[in-house]
């Protein structure tokens, strides 16, 4: 049975080398959830891309782990072209997810504490 499998590539999703957008990172979303909601294995190629800030990341990556776990997500998702110098925005971004979504009232109460609400 061949598995399938799609690629995006972010140089072509956000029109350029810098993926900062958090509309161009919902519409990437979009694209993710859709394929692993089918069982489509999704590669996201970040060649090209000389920018990413985590608001970008947060957008496309992060809002995965409210639907999907992280098994599902390591064997769905899979990423290419990643300069080694943005590797720790990828990490800030998937703990911030799963710390969120694991417990998202206490995430949000220490949010309000810190906040002063």
């Amino acid at each position: 049975m061949k598995t399938e499998k799609i690629i995006i590539r972010i140089y072509d999703e956000v029109g350029g080398d810098a993926a900062i957008s958090v509309s161009d990172g919902e519409v990437v979303y979009n694209k993710i959830d859709e394929a692993i909601s089918n069982k489509i294995s999704v590669t996201l190629d970040f060649q090209n891309i000389n920018l990413i800030i985590t608001a970008f990341l947060n957008a496309c990556i992060g809002q995965l782990y409210s639907k999907y776990s992280s098994d599902e997500l390591n064997n769905y998702l899979h990423l290419e072209n990643v300069k080694p110098e943005d590797n720790h925005l990828f990490n800030m971004a998937i703990k911030r997810a799963k710390e969120y979504f694991d417990d998202q009232d206490g995430f949000n109460k220490s949010v309000d504490e810190v906040l002063g609400k």
